[in-house]
């Protein structure tokens, strides 16, 4: 629930936030930006992407595409980020002021590799890696990969998300067909984790250096999508403290001024590795729409507005999201199944208005929000909300 305004909220002078891409990340800061009342404008691609149609203003033009960026700089007063797939390089023209977070701060995220670089320098723990170049030779690949140990996983360094881009491998015939299928492009090779759970946290840090962690959460992966978020996490105090010390750590040393979302493994003796980073609000925060004082996007818009930042304190004892992934290719938006899943007692249904399903895109997602005695049936209600939408 988006908190009121307070005269303190009013006075930065910052009231027009460009948002570069249009999709239901951008989307879902609506609400956060009328609490506040900024406007938004986005960058995106098409003028059906949901974005579009809850912008103050939108200029149609590929992410990536620098020169658009520089006509939406004319157009506000900052410029944030919905996704990655962004052209750093392009972007380096216009003054650093203009983004938040900034490229400074975001360029070594945007890569698989550099991320794993920089979790080292900063003494983030990383699970046992290698990397392999577009040039590395096949003898030095096969030295680097008995070095990380079988099983392993790899992942694409640009452009992955959702699973894509990430191959777990169990020998090395496997390494090399699947590299050789990628094209040799650049890749990480990770050690497989045998992980007790996955677990993620938001943070977001003010350009005052004020930084604010929301509870961590458990997400439960399906065919490597996320199928759903459980927050507060079932774990220690210590490895939740331990989850926002590690947070912290990254946002300060990065000055990064912004939402980020950190995915982890608790590996056995209840320790933590860091799995990916997203400069961004993240699909393992949306529960915070409904369910925290504060949602992770209008977070985003106090960060990067100069607002003062809000509670992250949840506002049930348990939540649960539910992400409503396509299961098949159609031009369909499933109305029927849309409301019977919004007939689920303490359900909220959000959907995010795409033109098109296909199997594993993101089209929506359920949120359920909790007492202690509705939590102990939690995976009965999973079940519940999972059999309107997914295919017996």
């Amino acid at each position: 629930m988006a908190r009121s305004q307070s005269p303190t909220d009013q006075q930065s002078p910052i009231q027009r936030v460009g948002i570069i891409g249009g999709g239901q990340l951008a989307w879902m800061m609506a609400p956060g930006a009328k609490a506040l009342g900024l406007e938004l404008v986005v960058q995106t691609p098409s003028p059906q992407d949901p974005a579009v149609a809850i912008a103050a203003d939108s200029l149609i033009a590929p992410v990536a595409d620098g020169a658009a960026t520089a006509q939406l700089a004319q157009r506000c007063d900052v410029i944030s980020f919905e996704n990655e797939f962004i052209d750093l390089a392009a972007l380096a023209a216009l003054p650093p002021e203009t983004f938040r977070p900034s490229l400074r701060a975001i360029a070594p995220l945007l890569d698989k590799g550099t991320q794993r670089q920089c979790f080292a320098q900063i003494g983030l723990p990383n699970p046992n890696l290698a990397f392999l170049g577009s040039q590395t030779d096949l003898a030095s690949a096969k030295v680097l990969a008995q070095q990380v140990g079988w099983p392993l996983v790899m992942k694409t360094c640009r452009l992955g998300y959702d699973g894509k881009g990430t191959f777990i491998l169990q020998t090395w015939a496997d390494l090399v067909e699947t590299w050789e299928r990628l094209g040799r492009v650049p890749v990480v090779l990770e050690a497989f984790i045998p992980f007790e759970k996955e677990l993620a946290i938001m943070v977001a840090r003010s350009a005052q250096g004020e930084v604010v962690t929301y509870p961590t959460v458990e997400t439960q992966q399906i065919d490597q999508v996320c199928r759903r978020v459980i927050a507060p996490a079932q774990i220690s105090p210590a490895v939740a403290e331990q989850a926002a010390a590690l947070a912290t750590i990254l946002v300060n040393a990065l000055d990064y001024v912004g939402v980020m979302g950190i995915e982890l493994f608790l590996a056995p003796g209840d320790r933590l590795l860091v799995n990916e980073v997203a400069p961004r609000t993240h699909n393992s925060g949306h529960y915070t729409l409904d369910a925290c004082e504060t949602s992770q996007f209008e977070q985003q818009l106090r960060a990067i507005s100069d607002r003062p930042l809000g509670s992250t304190a949840m506002t049930c004892d348990c939540a649960v999201m539910v992400n409503l992934l396509g299961f098949e290719t159609a031009d369909h938006d499933y109305p029927d199944a849309r409301s019977r899943l919004a007939a689920i007692p303490q359900a909220q249904v959000y959907w995010y208005g795409k033109a098109a399903a296909r199997p594993g895109r993101k089209l929506g997602h359920v949120t359920l929000c909790l007492d202690g005695a509705q939590a102990a049936d939690l995976p009965g209600l999973i079940q519940s909300v999972e059999a309107l939408w997914y295919p017996q």
